[in-house]
């Protein structure tokens, strides 16, 4: 753990003791505090540059205000229309990007994230884009919990959601698939999702209205239940697995 600006000592030395992380010695990957906020970064001459949750500028404002809107394939899948927007729990949050764009089109949504260092990633990206007028009133409908989706499902201590949306990390063979550099960064700590089937199962037995799985286009269905129809794009599809209809209230 890593504070960038000697101000920023004090808060760096809170995460890494919530993260148990050390704030000295060798490493090969490091997780920066600096004023842009939280970053993950990998060390030495040829990594890539930090990975930081980022919902205010660059990718996500551009998707925000030229996305598509409720046209898009991933508002489609969920099963937006005029008049629904369902209550969606994204299990495989990763950077938050599918659940902002889903907040950004008027779904409530709650994030699960697993990997500590990802989940404090969007828990500081979150806490950066409540404070900017434009975006707070979009992540005000975005909720983090941090922990195994498997376990918090099967607990699931509330209204069950509508519609759970899983992306499980693939495992890729093909070596150019890893060239951005999140997944360069995030694969030695998430690894592939081995337990996407059990995933799979726990969401189809707590969401109400439908599982949404996306995969690459090639890919094969998560092991398990057969999804009763897919969406297919030029690079992912959305395999949907519906059990009752997402009307109007």
């Amino acid at each position: 753990m890593e504070a960038l600006a000697t101000h920023l000592d004090e808060a760096a030395a809170a995460w890494a003791a919530r993260l148990g992380l050390p704030l000295a010695g060798e490493a090969e990957f490091a997780l920066q505090l600096g004023e842009a906020g939280l970053q993950l970064v990998e060390l030495g001459p040829q990594a890539p540059g930090p990975v930081r949750v980022d919902f205010v500028e660059g990718a996500q404002a551009h998707r925000r205000q030229f996305g598509g809107g409720s046209g898009q394939m991933i508002a489609k899948a969920v099963g937006m229309q005029p008049g629904v927007r369902p209550r969606v729990l994204d299990a495989t949050a990763g950077l938050g990007r599918d659940a902002f764009v889903l907040a950004s089109l008027g779904c409530a949504v709650t994030l699960i994230e697993r990997q500590p260092l990802i989940a404090a990633l969007l828990e500081d990206g979150l806490a950066r884009a409540a404070a900017d007028a434009e975006v707070a009133p979009i992540v005000a409908r975005m909720r983090l919990l941090a922990g195994n989706a498997i376990e918090l499902l099967a607990a699931w201590p509330e209204e069950p959601p509508q519609v759970i949306y899983l992306d499980p990390m693939f495992p890729h063979r093909d070596k150019s698939a890893l060239v951005k550099k999140e997944m360069r960064l995030f694969r030695p700590f998430v690894g592939d999702d081995l337990d996407a089937p059990a995933l799979l199962a726990a969401a189809l037995e707590l969401a109400s209205h439908r599982v949404v799985v996306k995969r690459p286009r090639k890919a094969p269905a998560v092991a398990g239940a057969k999804p009763g129809y897919v969406l297919e794009g030029k690079s992912s599809r959305y395999d949907i697995y519906p059990k009752k209809s997402l009307g109007k209230a």
